[in-house]
């Protein structure tokens, strides 16, 4: 008998454990819409002082934007070449980096002037980019993040996993209270890594966040994550509207 109730005592802790580490699941309530340009092929998106910052994407429209909130003119825009395919942007030791796609080079600018300083060899695809403050984090569609020093040399890898498996197309990344948000490219779906251990701690289902009624031929998907003083804002590739949400558990 006791034999038993060691076992079911060992299954009960084993279940606990499993429960535990299971990510959390939310939803999202919208809490304010803001306007956004419906021609932004949104690559970046970030706050930095009160100011919100957009790098978009598309060979001939790739830009990095200065952008105001509350209407969603933009205030400044830098235009590449029509040969680079903008992505991932943050501001980071007094420096703006940007990432491209294919073209496997990040321009480097002055952050407080936007003033051009210099472009840079990167050995990867880019896709998202973001920082904890003290590294560049970046992704490269697979289920790998790179955390990077100002010249671009990795520091360390993570892998990331939800459930024991590898969760590939991770692209535009945000850091929010210690852990790295991130869309997973083609869905509606955010993820909530831990930094240390790569591991999915919750997920965030957007789904019907752009009514359908707002979509155009044209509409591309979820991809876009800022945060400000805690504020929470998510938009999309071409979409009309930048949205401020909150976190509803499941």
């Amino acid at each position: 008998m006791k034999k038993i109730i060691l076992a079911c005592a060992v299954l009960a802790l084993c279940l606990a454990a499993c429960s535990s580490s299971a990510p959390r699941q939310y939803g999202v309530k919208v809490v304010a819409e803001y306007p956004h340009d419906r021609g932004a092929y949104t690559q970046g998106l970030f706050f930095d002082g009160g100011q919100l910052y957009e790098s978009t994407g598309q060979c001939g429209y790739s830009s990095f934007r200065k952008v105001d909130l509350a209407t969603g003119k933009v205030e400044r825009k830098l235009d590449f070449q029509r040969k680079y395919f903008g992505e991932g942007s943050v501001f980071f030791g007094g420096k703006m980096y940007m990432l491209t796609w294919t073209n496997h080079v990040a321009f480097i600018y002055d952050a407080a002037t936007l003033t051009y300083e210099k472009t840079m060899a990167y050995p990867r695809d880019g896709w998202g980019l973001t920082t904890d403050g003290t590294s560049l984090i970046a992704s490269d569609g697979s289920s790998s993040l790179f955390f990077m020093d100002g010249s671009l040399k990795v520091q360390r890898t993570i892998k990331v996993t939800m459930d024991g498996r590898p969760v590939r197309y991770l692209n535009e990344l945000e850091w929010i209270d210690g852990r790295i948000w991130a869309n997973v490219y083609t869905t509606d779906m955010i993820v909530i890594i831990n930094p240390s251990s790569g591991v999915v701690e919750g997920v965030v289902d957007c789904a019907g966040l752009l009514p359908r009624k707002l979509r155009r031929a044209d509409t591309d998907v979820l991809n876009g994550i800022a945060v400000l003083d805690g504020r929470i804002f998510l938009t999309g590739k071409n979409w009309p509207k930048l949205y401020e949400i909150e976190l509803i558990k499941k």
